[in-house]
Order: C-alpha cells, then structure tokens, then sequence
C-alpha cells in the first residue's frame, strides 16, 4: 500500500471514538495533520477529542465529507453501506482500515506487538509504563487509557514502538514487528472466526510475519499457543511451569496485593507485588517481565514498574465509593475474563460479598459460547445481568433469539448458591435501579462489560 503521509494534511475518520482510531487521529494531529471525524454516539473518547480540538460529528452523513480530504481512515466494523465510506468512494478519496494506518506507521519502527485473547490492554501498559521509566522512550498505543498520559497513545523519540495487536478480522497480520508477546489463545470474535482451528491459524499467520533474527515472547502453560509454529530464532515462554524460561512461583493475594517471586533461567529474581488482583495479572507481568530482561531492562526497575501500575481505564479500574460500597469498573467480556476477574476480586477481598453487574457484549458471542458464560458467574453474591449491548456493524438477526434474560433463567435452573441472587435489568436505567435497591456498605460492586455500562460506574462515583 502507497500513502505517503508526509503528502497528506486532511484526513477524515469514520468510529472516531474508537480506542484505536482515537489514537491515530491524535498521532496524526500531533503531526500537523487537519483531522476530522465522526462517530454514531458520544462518549468520554470522543469528549476528550474534541477537548483537544479535533473536529468530532455525532452521527454519520456524507455531508461529512468535505471535498478537500485527501484520506479517510475508517473503524473495520463499518459496512460497506455507511454513508462516508460511499462519499468518500464516490469522490475518489483513498480510504484504509485502522490497522492498515498503524501498521503503515509501525512497521518501519523497532515493532514490539502484544497479542492474545486476554489481558492485551493491561500487558501492553504494564509493558509500556516499563519502557518509559526504563528511559527507552517508546510510543505507545492501548486499547484503553493509561492514567499517567491521560490518553490510549505516548510518542517517544526512539526506535521503540509498542502496540496492542488485535486479532478481530485478522487486523493484526497487517503488522510485521520485531517482537511478539503472545499471551494466550482462546476461541473469540465468532461472528468472523468459523473455530478454534481458524482462530489459532490467524495467531500462526501472524507469528510468522516475525523476521529470523525476531523474537516471541508467550505463554508456555498455554497449550493452544505450544502448537504454534514459528520461524523465530529465539522464543522466551513464560508462564508457571517448570519448563518456562520465565516462571512465577509462591503466589500469595493478600492485602490488597499480589505477591510471587520469578525465576529467571534458574536463577530468583526475588519477590515482586501488584496492585491489580488474579492471576491472570500474574501471566501479564510474566510477559512484561520476560521483555524487559530480553531489552536489558535492570530488575530492580522492572520491580519497581510493576509495583507502581495500579490499572488503566476499565481494567479492574477502582472508581471510588457509592453508598460505602466500593466501585470496580471492568472491560471482561468474555466468559473466561469475565469468571476470572470474579474470583480474582473474591481472593483479592476476602470476606467481602461480590456484587456483580454484567453486560453481555454482542448477541453472536453469547449465543456461540452460551454454556460457558452460564460457569461464568458462580463466585458472585449477586449478581445483574443487563440487556446485551448491541455492537453497531457487527449484529445479525439470526443471532438475536438469544438475550440476557435467557442466561438469567438458564442460571437460576442450575441451582447453584449465585441462582437465588440473580436479577434481569432491560437497560441501564433499570440496572442503576436494582443497585440502588441491593447495594449494602463494603459491598464490593463489580461492573463489567465491554459495552456502554462503565457509565453507571462514572455516575455512581460523580
């Protein structure tokens, strides 16, 4: 593909308000460029875009389209029937995915892409925040917003650039890094992927886009990904058993902590400590580890990085309290994040009851792995199951059959303890009123989803 974005000062973005797409807007403004765009809904996104003075339409129209855009980045969820896209088309104005952008600005840089089903976003900050007090200088882009930048991207001056590579339409085979921290495998996005096998085929497709002297960085406890084949010269794999070159051994959650030491090729690095629950969290900081004493990294710093991240946005983000109730705002949408961040907030508050908040995240994903989000939810104390949000471009009608209410009947015919706890909320509004209503102090009030319900967090806490 031939864009010279030295050439190009006007660019138009379809789904602005996307975490990714946000992120180039900005890296584009920051470099001069006149950037517009739009997006179906408001968001804290697209209000903070705008607070930066990009030029934000709420809806999508042609009329959008001014006749001197020179390019049109757009989101991959989009159809080919939204009403820019054809503007642009119709005007001969050269039009790319979001990942095709990135990887046009990534691949000439020292790449470093972190990949898997779960804990992308929390790895590749941990990974991030690392770099920069190591003074690497890296950019950065996540899929969510760290606290420190107060934004999903960081420009450095270096060669480093770290980005989260999603796997949703095989959007990352447009990248070719230097380095791949690869932190799981497991079957999502199946309104695109036909199984198991085609979803593992991508991850091979995408390892192979590593160069000879490249490096992959994994989860070797993962038997999804031990299957992969690769072309990389050298392979680091973390994880808990014996056999990794980068393993976690007593593991203790207390205090509000969590607590492992880490043997590096036989030899123990010492005891280092989280903030952030599970361990899931556990893998993530592995695969950070692991990078950093692959860059030379001192320990004591990577010690030091780890202790001091405490969350990004929606990622087991504390929000404050409502009603002595403290409020936990969390992305898991699918079943196994979704049971894992549970039990991780169980262990993390022993004593404490869970009162859990889902909104289910696309009719396709449920109805496809509807007998594992009923397992889901078994370490809850109670539990409201919200209306599943819609995901504009990627809905069909043959999957609709399938509804919150479903689950929650489903669960309460199981008999297990969470059955007799359990309530259906239509909509947000009727969520925020079952809260209200169940609510006790120190409850531990978990809300999740990847949806629009970490707004109820927002407003409880305001």
């Amino acid at each position: 593909m031939e864009i010279d974005f030295e050439k190009i000062n006007k660019i138009h973005f379809i789904g602005i308000g996307g975490i990714g797409l946000s992120a180039i807007a900005r890296l584009m403004q920051m470099n001069g460029k006149k950037i517009s765009g739009s997006d179906l809904n408001r968001s804290l996104i697209v209000d903070n875009l705008e607070r930066d003075g990009l030029e934000v339409f709420i809806g999508q129209s042609g009329k959008n389209i001014a006749d001197d855009i020179e390019l049109v980045i757009h989101t991959m969820a989009i159809s080919k029937e939204n009403p820019e896209l054809k503007k642009a088309k119709e005007l001969h104005i050269k039009t790319i995915t979001y990942p095709e952008s990135l990887g046009l600005i990534f691949n000439g840089r020292y790449g470093i892409a972190v990949c898997g089903t779960h804990g992308k976003s929390s790895t590749t900050a941990m990974a991030g925040l690392m770099l920069d007090d190591a003074e690497l200088d890296p950019s950065i882009i996540v899929g969510s917003i760290l606290p420190r930048y107060k934004s999903n991207l960081r420009i450095g001056k270096s060669k480093y650039f770290l980005i989260e590579a999603c796997e949703y339409k095989r959007a990352f085979l447009n990248y070719y890094p230097k380095i791949i921290l690869l932190n799981n495998i497991e079957l999502d996005h199946t309104d695109y992927y036909k199984d198991l096998n085609d979803f593992k085929g991508a991850f091979t497709e995408f390892v192979s886009h590593l160069p000879e002297d490249g490096i992959l960085i994994c989860n070797g406890d993962d038997e999804n990904i031990v299957c992969i084949k690769h072309q990389a010269l050298k392979v680091i794999k973390f994880g808990l058993k014996e056999n990794n070159e980068v393993r976690a051994i007593n593991i203790i959650f207390t205090d509000g902590r969590t607590r492992f030491e880490v043997i590096y090729q036989n030899e123990n690095l010492g005891e280092f400590v989280l903030k952030v629950p599970g361990l899931f969290n556990i893998f993530n900081a592995l695969g950070a580890i692991s990078l950093g004493l692959n860059l030379k990294i001192p320990v004591e710093q990577i010690k030091k990085s780890l202790e001091n991240y405490a969350g990004i946005w929606r990622r087991f983000e504390i929000k404050g309290e409502y009603k002595s109730a403290l409020v936990i705002s969390d992305y898991a949408h699918h079943p196994t994040a979704v049971k894992s961040t549970i039990e991780a907030t169980k262990n993390f508050y022993p004593g404490k009851r869970i009162f859990t908040v889902f909104q289910p995240h696309q009719h396709n994903r449920i109805k496809e792995l509807y007998q594992d989000f009923l397992k889901s939810f078994d370490k809850a104390d109670v539990l409201i199951l919200a209306e599943i949000f819609d995901v504009t471009g990627r809905e069909e009608a043959k999957d609709q059959t399938v509804g919150s209410l479903n689950l929650v009947n489903d669960i309460k015919k199981q008999g297990k303890v969470i059955s007799k706890n359990i309530c259906y909320a239509k909509n947000l509004q009727e969520a925020r009123k079952l809260i209200d209503e169940k609510i006790k102090p120190d409850d531990i009030l978990l809300i999740m989803g990847a949806g629009d319900i970490y707004k109820i967090a927002d407003e409880l806490v305001e």
